[in-house]
């Protein structure tokens, strides 16, 4: 991978450690559900152009796939977050979506994997209960569960959207914000009173937080990795991705007061652990087997 591009892969990680902290501040004033479809507006507003049908007979998937990678996946995150009150816990728990990913291609597409990597995705839920154990979890266990949720559910999306035809990732990232955006706005409704007080309530900060998170962690950050993706593909580029929460435990201390104990750093060391297990293994079996001249 050339320096530009393994830089450009530090700067996504950047961008996606930057917005569990800009959240953070926004989900102060504004509701989890609500500050979801906030975001969702505002990537809908700028990725409307891109939208387009999926290939024929992959309706079904694409609804299924934005509602579990856009409302599912980022009102349960965002509910974590501010249940949680530090970004070091959701930072570090969201990665094992990656092992759930593992598990559920075996379950839903019938893919086999070797003792290897099943040893790293036993490691990374192994890191869970380790995390679990830590006082300031411990008094905060709605938060690990709503971590857990939303890993599932981008897990869960991710394998579906692998078979997801005619959609490249700005429509799939419209498609979306159109479909789970209703669904956001029905459930702050439900459960969070007054959207308009809080909208009216809510400070500049909280407004520009959404801004950030939609422009720059999803719509360029997620556009660019697609974009690096396609050049040196999935496994290559997944290993890198363990900087984000890295950075972003690194954010918490400097600007949040997080304060991390021993059991989280050690589980949230086995859980990086495993997912980099999960990624090598995953890069190894990519890797062409050279064999030696005839």
């Amino acid at each position: 991978m050339p320096l530009s591009h393994l830089l450009l892969l530090w700067l996504i990680c950047l961008a996606w450690a930057g917005n569990f902290l800009v959240s953070a501040a926004a989900l102060l004033s504004l509701p989890p559900f609500l500050y979801t479809a906030l975001r969702l507006l505002l990537v809908l507003l700028v990725l409307l152009p891109f939208l387009k049908a999926p290939a024929k007979g992959h309706w079904p998937r694409l609804v299924a796939v934005a509602l579990l990678n856009g409302g599912l996946h980022f009102g349960l995150n965002f509910w974590a977050l501010r249940a949680a009150g530090d970004l070091s816990t959701v930072a570090i728990a969201m990665q094992v979506y990656v092992p759930m990913s593992v598990l559920l291609s075996v379950w839903l597409l019938g893919e086999r994997i070797g003792w290897r990597s099943s040893l790293a995705v036993a490691v990374s839920f192994g890191g869970i209960l380790v995390l679990g154990l830590d006082p300031q979890v411990a008094q905060q266990p709605l938060a690990l569960a709503l971590c857990m949720a939303s890993a599932l559910a981008l897990a869960l999306g991710s394998v579906l959207m692998r078979r997801l035809e005619g959609v490249d990732p700005f429509a799939l990232q419209a498609w979306g914000a159109v479909i789970s955006l209703p669904v956001m706005i029905a459930a702050s409704l439900a459960v969070e009173g007054d959207v308009l007080g809080h909208l009216r309530q809510a400070p500049m900060l909280a407004y520009g937080a959404a801004a950030y998170s939609a422009l720059f962690a999803s719509i360029f950050g997620h556009g660019l990795y697609f974009w690096l993706v396609r050049r040196h593909g999935v496994s290559a580029i997944t290993p890198h991705l363990l900087l984000t929460p890295v950075l972003a435990v690194i954010l918490g201390v400097l600007f949040w007061g997080d304060r991390p104990g021993i059991r989280l750093l050690l589980g949230g060391a086995l859980v990086l652990g495993g997912v980099l297990g999960v990624a090598m293994r995953a890069l190894a079996r990519a890797r062409p087997v050279s064999r030696p001249p005839a």
